[in-house]
């Protein structure tokens, strides 16, 4: 008889290694995290490594010049820092459906239209299944090379041959390694199989753009150590009923991680929303109580937003805080101000906030706007629809200062609105004087708590 199998359990949150199944991982204390996998003995292990170097003074290091290349999407360029870093790994996450694929493949196609060789390397579709998808995008490119392949090796060994400028591979979870014992999709496979590329990337001096599965909680499946690993981390985000995408930048290596790209998907593909603010504003009802435009600095970009209150009597013994792309926990804070501060009663009723158009807004500048909005509708006192709000409320209800405060007012102006409501400290410190000889365009109220915002807008 042969030997039996050794097997050993591993955490998909943050790889932590026990010989014997526990409900809970005793290094990040998640529960139901750790999963069986068989070891690979030493003999089967193959380890790719970086060519020997000696360490060097960093003062004697010369720093090399590189040039991104361009998606020529606009957007996807933005979140990058500028364009894709030769030799870098970029990691793509997102829900099943979102679009990753088609971003991917538009990408792809501009990216093989000027820079040469592109190899896509398909593991959940057929050639011919990637062609149709091809054919909806109506992508030509006589540089765009397709592979349906699972096998690491054979990947790599069409790498060698094709010698591409850019190599996307859709996606990590699917890629298996021979040798090892487990499962594709595993701790193991995901974590060896992206060291590979890594490496790869890194000698070659080829991009690699590789696609990852999220889990049910949204959270990348796979192991914790695959987002240290890669160069730069995207999300992309959207809900299903929406047709707007917003890409998003967690880690970034090589750029900003607050910069967004907002696009719109179509049966054409993916097309970029070059002004988010113009279209997350559209169709407003004039005359509406709980309605305020807000703005919010998404990276070096403002973008206005429309956020929406309701406020009802509740029905339940403990009320309700609702929120919809903005954090719950913010709206139970901002209540509870309103009411301590103000004097608001509205302790029994239920409050559900919402930002239109399915974005999610985590910047503290709009604390102001989603005040307003609960008061207008407590009060059944509509804002008006051409003054904008922004500003940060601490737990004394004083209202703080917010950064860029000329690039939002620019912003504000430029789409027709005529007043603006923001912290008094702006007012007087941080504006421009090409912004105060505008005042005649736009109205500029600077407010320094609560009571003066609500005096301004109610």
């Amino acid at each position: 008889m042969g030997k039996a199998k050794k097997t050993q359990f591993i955490c998909h949150s943050c790889g932590h290694v026990s010989l014997r199944w526990l409900g809970r991982c005793p290094d990040c204390n998640k529960w139901d995290s750790l999963v069986e996998e068989t070891v690979t003995s030493k003999k089967e292990k193959q380890h790719l490594t970086f060519a020997a170097s000696q360490p060097e003074l960093i003062t004697d290091i010369t720093a090399t010049d590189y040039q991104r290349l361009s998606t020529r999407i606009s957007e996807f360029d933005r979140v990058l820092g500028g364009g894709i870093v030769p030799g870098s790994v970029t990691l793509i996450a997102g829900d099943p459906g979102i679009g990753k694929s088609t971003l991917l493949l538009q990408a792809s196609n501009e990216l093989s239209l000027q820079h040469g060789t592109v190899l896509y390397v398909s593991g959940e579709e057929s050639v011919s299944q990637t062609k149709l998808r091809a054919n909806r995008l109506d992508i030509d490119s006589d540089s765009l090379y397709v592979l349906c392949e699972n096998s690491l090796e054979q990947i790599e060994s069409h790498i060698a041959s094709l010698n591409p400028s850019v190599v996307v591979v859709d996606s990590i979870q699917t890629v298996f390694q021979p040798h090892l014992q487990s499962a594709p999709g595993s701790v193991t496979q995901v974590r060896e199989s992206a060291g590979h590329l890594l490496v790869l990337a890194k000698t070659k001096n080829v991009p690699v753009i590789l696609v990852g599965h999220v889990t049910k909680e949204g959270a990348l499946a796979g192991p914790k150590v695959l987002e240290h690993m890669v160069d730069t981390v995207l999300y992309f985000e959207g809900e299903n009923h929406h047709v707007y995408r917003v890409l998003r930048a967690v880690k970034n290596r090589f750029g900003s991680t607050n910069e967004i790209g907002v696009f719109e998907m179509s049966a054409s593909g993916l097309s970029e929303v070059l002004n988010p603010s113009e279209l997350f504003i559209s169709n407003r009802i004039e005359n509406i109580s709980g309605s305020v435009v807000v703005s919010s600095m998404e990276g070096t970009r403002p973008i206005l937003f429309e956020l929406q209150a309701l406020v009802a009597p509740s029905n339940f013994s403990i009320p309700r805080n609702t929120a919809t792309g903005v954090d719950r926990q913010r709206i139970a804070l901002l209540v509870a101000v309103l009411q301590k501060r103000v004097g608001f009663e509205i302790g029994n009723s239920d409050v559900f906030v919402n930002v239109t158009g399915g974005m999610r807004v985590d910047e503290r500048g709009v604390d102001l706007g989603i005040i307003m909005a609960i008061a207008s509708n407590h009060r059944d006192i509509p804002i008006s629809t051409k003054t904008v709000v922004m500003g940060e409320v601490g737990l004394g209800g004083e209202v703080r200062p917010v950064t860029h405060i000329s690039r939002r007012l620019r912003e504000a102006d430029k789409l027709g609105f005529n007043r603006a409501v923001f912290p008094e400290y702006n007012l007087n410190n941080y504006l421009e004087d090409t912004d105060k000889q505008a005042r005649e365009e736009i109205e500029l109220v600077g407010v320094t708590d609560l009571y003066s915002a609500i005096s301004a807008l109610l």
